[in-house]
């Protein structure tokens, strides 16, 4: 009978010590059996270098001795070595699946060689060992790459993180360029920064990043205090389709505010596009009704009120600036109307016909973007033409 602490199919300790000393006397043949069919297996094998192919010689002596240590052992868990641990760095290079099938191509022969070489009272038991042995070889693999996995995921965070900083400072040259392609950044022919609360779930990041692959965006981001800063990598033609981007990634911020910066076409000028997701996200408290996300551009009345320099001078230039330079008394015309609200007293009040002033404010709409009769693009006409007198 077997002992309380010894598995029913492990043999007594003089006869398990026996069959031990007879597989380790043909475990050289059967790590070169092992080898072999590996090369006639794997085309990959045959491919590797010298170095790599020693290494895996390594491991695979490893692993059969191992298993004899283990039996030798009473197949009792604390004993097993993991032995991937100690593997040479250049094994390292392996994928996850070469590694299982350089574990199977293992197994495969080592249950050949026990049928052709241990003696028939041998093999029954040790071809039974075996497969318990192979389960923990399967989990030693599972855990060294789970680990790799969790180390360069945690690696990737931080070079993530840096490379979002040098774009907030401006300071993303090709350094930082060569980073973020590591990340798997590709040259894009345009990019957005998005920047929005920090979502109250840690997988915030991961679900970011999975909607942008659905959206075929790339993207990297990093938290900043209590905000997600992201960058969007698209072929976007402008500001709008930018937010159209976003939209698909709302789900993966905070509940606050979300504001897409202008469009640029080269990493090293996102930080324009930073700098104006940062103050149209200081800025966008001021407006309750805003869309979300919502452009940088469309907060130019909320940034400029907010201090922020370069909106007070867009505004003012492309309102006030760019209607004075066209003439055309169009400058006259939307001041009036802004006064006075209503096409026909702004009419009377310029003695021409209410056909006229419509006609000026639909081109006051198409010089600065703004239409006069829409109440939110109103108050931004308004603002910039107060900046514009008090900065020219």
């Amino acid at each position: 009978m077997a002992s309380k602490n010894r598995p029913a199919w492990l043999p007594g300790t003089r006869t398990r010590a026996a069959m031990t000393r007879r597989l380790a006397a043909a475990s050289a043949e059967i790590t070169t059996a092992a080898l072999t069919k590996m090369a006639e297996r794997y085309p990959w094998f045959r491919e590797l270098d010298a170095d790599h192919r020693a290494s895996i010689t390594l491991v695979v002596r490893s692993g059969i001795d191992g298993f004899s240590q283990w039996f030798s052992a009473g197949a009792d868990e604390s004993t097993t070595t993991n032995i991937f641990e100690s593997a040479p760095r250049s094994l390292r290079t392996l994928s996850l699946q070469q590694t299982v099938a350089m574990i199977r191509a293992t197994i495969d022969t080592v249950g050949e060689q026990i049928g052709l070489m241990m003696p028939r009272g041998d093999r029954a038991v040790l071809e039974t060992a075996m497969l318990h042995y192979a389960r923990e070889v399967a989990f030693d693999a599972a855990d060294v790459y789970a680990r790799a996995a969790e180390e360069r995921g945690v690696w990737d965070a931080r070079l993530e993180s840096l490379v979002m900083d040098a774009v907030i400072r401006g300071e993303a040259d090709e350094s930082v360029v060569s980073r973020a392609s590591t990340l798997g950044w590709r040259a894009r022919s345009s990019l957005a920064v998005v920047i929005g609360d920090l979502p109250e779930v840690p997988q915030g990041r991961d679900t970011l990043r999975h909607l942008a692959a659905r959206a075929k965006l790339d993207v990297l981001s990093a938290p900043q205090g209590d905000r997600l800063v992201a960058l969007l990598g698209g072929s976007f033609a402008d500001e709008d389709e930018a937010v159209a981007a976003a939209s698909a990634l709302v789900s993966a911020f905070g509940p606050g505010p979300i504001v897409v910066g202008p469009v640029v076409t080269e990493f090293g000028h996102a930080v324009t596009s930073a700098r104006a997701a940062l103050s149209g996200r200081r800025a966008a408290s001021a407006w309750p009704g805003a869309p979300r996300p919502v452009a940088a551009g469309a907060l130019l009345p909320e940034r400029a009120l907010s201090g922020d320099g370069q909106a007070r001078r867009t505004l003012a230039g492309s309102v006030y600036l760019a209607l004075r330079e066209h003439g055309g008394d169009l400058l006259e015309t939307l001041e009036t109307y802004l006064e006075l609200g209503t096409i026909e007293a702004s009419a009377r009040a310029l003695f021409i016909h209410a056909n006229t002033v419509r006609y000026r404010l639909a081109k006051v709409h198409e010089v600065t973007g703004y239409d006069p009769q829409d109440s939110r693009d109103a108050y931004a006409l308004r603002l910039g033409l107060t900046l514009g007198r008090l900065l020219s």
